[in-house]
């Protein structure tokens, strides 16, 4: 049976979603400086099984201890494999409507951080576009985040309801394309119009950019030549549970070395 919490009982008290959890670790590469700018961190359960059963657990009852587990789950883990170690960033996926109160809420995160030793500056939280949110709760959110030394994403851009009204009143650190306007963009005219209107303007705004769910040496290729660096998706690494994947390389042979390196983050917006 699902066991009730008020969000200041379950913040007070550190409670813990009902279902065991863990994480798998997915890296975001630099595709020019082969290197390693972040991993991603995905919720599975406690014994490696896919995800697929733990989000159907995730209701009104249960959202604020689930997202607040997966935040505490992420950072120990990442600390336990000394993910920051040579300055990868942990990425973070939050529920902005598990946040009824940014001040407190943040609580849980930042005592999960000062125990594992693990830096605020390396931490990026995400949300996707696909959770409809008071867009002015969402503010209040990324902008006290921001304030603690913390980076903002938006996931999924391009496929929600946030896109270009959220962008005209706060700007994130970072834009994750959603994987549907990269799927084939080699032989897609219309997904490369797209992207070659919307690079420019991230640009122009000062966003670094990441396109996810590439899967193809052609789609690599394509995004390479918009201009884009970071990537994540299986052509690089599929997600590894409890572990830091080694990235491959697209044509390894066009690099003068192929040791992993890690990027420095980039600067955080004031």
């Amino acid at each position: 049976m699902t066991q009730m919490f008020s969000p200041c009982t379950a913040c007070r008290d550190g409670a813990e979603f009902e279902v065991p959890i863990s994480m798998a670790f997915q890296p975001i590469i630099s595709a020019g400086g082969q290197s390693v700018f972040a991993y991603e961190a995905l919720v599975r359960g406690a014994d490696g099984a896919g995800a697929g059963a733990v989000p159907s657990r995730v209701n009104e009852a249960t959202r604020y201890t689930f997202d607040q587990t997966c935040r505490r789950t992420a950072i120990a883990k990442a600390a336990e494999l000394d993910l920051a170690k040579d300055g990868a960033m942990l990425s973070i996926n939050f529920l902005p409507n598990a946040v009824y109160n940014p001040r407190a809420c943040i609580r849980v995160t930042l005592d999960a951080a000062k125990d594992a030793g693990f830096p605020n500056d390396r931490i990026m939280f995400e949300f996707t576009e696909s959770e409809k949110v008071d867009p002015e709760h969402l503010l209040g959110i990324l902008k006290h985040y921001r304030s603690l030394g913390f980076l903002t994403a938006i996931d999924d851009f391009g496929a929600g309801y946030a896109g270009l009204g959220l962008l005209a009143n706060f700007v994130p650190d970072v834009v994750k394309l959603d994987m549907h306007l990269v799927r084939n963009i080699d032989t897609c005219e219309t997904r490369r119009s797209i992207l070659k209107h919307t690079v420019p303007m991230l640009n122009d705004l000062g966003v670094t950019i990441i396109a996810e769910g590439i899967e193809t040496l052609g789609e690599y290729e394509a995004l390479r030549t918009l201009g884009i660096d970071l990537m994540q998706g299986y052509l690089f690494a599929k997600p590894a549970f409890e572990a830091l994947p080694e990235p491959s390389w697209p044509m390894e042979t066009k690099f003068s070395n192929t040791d992993v390196r890690v990027r420095s983050p980039l600067k955080q917006r004031a």
